[in-house]
């Protein structure tokens, strides 16, 4: 499917679309956000499936910030040079919000905003103005006319380099079947307990080099689980498997990369091995754990503490 309102194509499953049929105007508000996340994370075509909407359901709604500052950058996607004005019309923009085509501006604005009423796109458009990212000018009879200033112009700096807030989190560890239980009821179940959404790149199907999709993939990344639990026998980890070395040397790449572009990196370790860490990690803080459970609960409170929680975090 094609929407310029949402930035081009995505794709919608079978039973996704029976379920869009259904979805009140505020959850269709968060998907689009979605949506434009996805695309600025550089997913060309963002795939809705019935498991997107049932995290939509849960997904908190953007802060007023966020839509205010979301709502800004948008404004500045619509400029061919610095300094250009740009033609707001809001005039029946909330009829146009979800109608075939998306293609009126003003319903760009009220989806870009996080907005179901011309009201809301209004309050933010005001917002941006008293704060003095934008300036208005003489518009025609049924629209106004804005330009970003110079001050909006360095808040948008600031903005890109804070970079997307992602909901994805990153995991790299040992893939063996050893390590199934770790990850199923550890690992992940703790990145989910604490709102994001846990990706291993052994369990996403994809027709790229498999590098280039680790990188694409952290960089979509919010943070990076690294586990250094490595070649030993779980049944015994006293023997260290002779034909093979403890480094995860695939892992300490990864939170080395991911270090690189600042994306937070949290180490884990089973505990009988973590002093045979590299020393060149062994200085940061790891959660050495002894059972799934116990790493579920320790990882969840350490994402939590260090990141907050994400947005997918289910409200007790």
């Amino acid at each position: 499917m094609e929407s310029p309102r949402a930035g081009g194509r995505y794709f919608v499953s079978g039973t996704a679309y029976a379920m869009l049929q259904h979805l009140e105007e505020r959850r269709k508000a968060k998907l689009t956000s979605w949506l434009v996340e996805q695309r600025r994370l550089g997913v060309d075509c963002p795939e809705i499936t019935s498991r997107t909407l049932k995290e939509i359901e849960v997904r908190r709604p953007l802060t007023f910030r966020d839509r205010a500052d979301q709502l800004l950058k948008f404004l500045e996607a619509q400029q061919r040079h610095v300094g250009e004005p740009i033609c707001i019309a809001l005039t029946n923009a909330a009829e146009t919000l979800y109608g075939d085509g998306f293609t009126e501006q003003g319903a760009k604005i009220l989806a870009y905003s996080e907005s179901t009423k011309t009201e809301e796109a209004e309050f933010f458009i005001r917002q941006l103005e008293s704060e003095g990212f934008l300036k208005e000018e003489v518009g025609c009879a049924e629209s106004v006319d804005y330009i970003i200033t110079f001050k909006g112009y360095t808040y948008l700096s600031e903005l890109d380099k804070k970079g997307v807030v992602s909901t994805q989190a990153f995991v790299a560890m040992w893939f063996d079947d050893a390590m199934t239980d770790v990850y199923d009821n550890g690992i992940a179940q703790a990145i989910r307990d604490a709102g994001y959404e846990p990706l291993r790149i052994d369990r996403k199907d994809h027709n790229n080099k498999i590098d280039d999709e680790i990188i694409a993939e952290i960089r979509r990344s919010r943070f990076l689980v690294a586990d250094f639990t490595a070649d030993y026998d779980l049944e015994n980890p006293d023997a260290e498997k002779p034909e093979k070395k403890c480094a995860r040397g695939g892992v300490y790449y990864e939170a080395g990369f991911a270090h690189g572009l600042n994306i937070p990196v949290i180490f884990t370790c089973r505990k009988d091995i973590i002093g045979k860490v590299h020393f060149d990690t062994r200085q940061y803080n790891h959660i050495d754990w002894t059972t799934p459970d116990e790493l579920r609960e320790r990882l969840t409170q350490r994402i939590s503490a260090t990141l907050g929680d994400g947005p997918l975090r289910k409200m007790v």
